[in-house]
């Protein structure tokens, strides 16, 4: 029953499109890699290959935005490659003022190799560490980002940067059984255990869902938002499906109100468990010496006066014990208010945007719920 249940819930998780939606070539004149079949390629995209831990090389493009100051990595759903998300990213990298790194799972596009759950977390490593070594980005300035069956991925390396600036869900699952399955405990045989990995993340996280999704229902993101220790106010669209969130208007609204809120926060500071003991070790012995010096004074000078600079000698040391914990929660503190950039007499910009995203989302359908729901029967 595990097996077979294991099987059913890969067969449900991976579906690259096939054949794939683009090829590679090297461009003569500039030595560039590109991606054909794609209408308007951008001199500010990289397109990349990248060597993971398990052998595979998967394909991955860099959107460059020369404003930003935050870089999103984004992990596609299911059904879709690099080829069909291609102007998706540069339009979601334009309108959120953001740098942008997407990726193909091994076996997807033209990566190579086969997907799984495993080959995904490798995946994502490869794309992070490119971040860092290529592009000399830090963990404090990446966004992670998630879709569908990429916020498995997405939470796996979240819970391995403490660092990290901020994680956006959409559409996400609990656990890939549970697509299928109404289970109320986590099986070994299961894959993309989200449910027990997002209380393991420290930094804010924005769950987007449609209310009406046919795939994974909306109490899959509700209750990843519920178990979330840093919330930021969720997206739940009323009507949308699995496949259509980027055609609401709130969508990238929501998502910009998100980013500058984020922005405004300042890094992470993560004491390490060893600063931690020193700071509490030199507490006490500040008490220690203190409380000594005290019943040294009330003994040669017992006083009214001294007794009294006792008590507040004590009321100061209260306030430094609390010092650490009052420094982590201003830390946790989130302008949730945050206005969004545009202004209002850019309102019919904005619109035209949402219009052209949509646009593209419908072009592509990056979903094909038709074959999702007849390889889960075959199964």
């Amino acid at each position: 029953m595990g097996s077979a249940t294991s099987s059913m819930a890969a067969k449900l998780a991976f579906f690259p499109p096939d054949p794939p939606s683009y090829g590679i070539y090297v461009e003569a004149s500039s030595g560039r890699m590109r991606m054909s079949n794609i209408v308007h390629q951008r001199e500010d995209v990289d397109v990349l290959k990248l060597s993971t831990k398990r052998g595979n090389e998967i394909v991955a493009m860099y959107v460059k935005n020369t404003s930003a100051s935050l870089t999103l990595l984004y992990s596609h759903g299911n059904a879709a490659d690099l080829g069909q998300m291609y102007h998706i990213f540069t339009e979601l990298s334009h309108h959120l003022g953001v740098n942008l790194m997407g990726y193909d799972y091994s076996g997807y596009g033209q990566s190579s190799g086969k997907a799984s759950e495993q080959d995904t977390y490798a995946d994502i490593e490869a794309a992070y560490q490119c971040l860092e070594e290529t592009y000399g980005l830090k963990e404090e300035d990446i966004i992670l980002y998630g879709q569908s069956v990429g916020s498995g991925p997405t939470l796996e390396l979240a819970t391995r940067l403490p660092m990290l600036r901020a994680v956006v869900l959409h559409s996400p699952i609990l656990s890939g059984l549970r697509v299928m399955y109404p289970v109320k405990r986590t099986f070994w045989f299961d894959i993309y255990k989200n449910i027990d990995k997002i209380p393991q993340v420290n930094c804010p996280i924005l769950v987007i869902h449609g209310t009406e999704d046919e795939v994974v229902d909306v109490s899959h993101g509700k209750q990843l938002w519920e178990l979330c220790k840093e919330k930021y106010e969720p997206l739940w669209l009323t009507g949308g499906n699995h496949c259509n969130l980027e055609l609401f208007p709130e969508y990238l609204r929501h998502l910009r109100k998100f980013i500058t809120a984020v922005e405004k926060l300042p890094p992470l500071q993560i004491e390490s468990e060893e600063s931690r003991e020193q700071s509490e070790n030199s507490l006490i012995a500040t008490d220690q010496k203190s409380r000594a010096s005290t019943e040294q004074r009330e003994k040669s000078r017992p006083s009214t006066g001294h007794r009294e600079k006792s008590r507040l000698s004590t009321d100061n040391r209260e306030k430094s014990r609390t010092s650490i914990d009052k420094r982590e929660k201003s830390r946790r503190s989130m302008d949730r208010s945050g206005k969004p950039r545009n202004s209002t007499d850019q309102s019919e910009r904005a619109r035209n945007s949402f219009d052209r995203l949509g646009d593209m989302v419908r072009s592509v359908g990056l979903c094909n719920v038709d074959c999702l729901k007849q390889t889960a029967l075959e199964a």
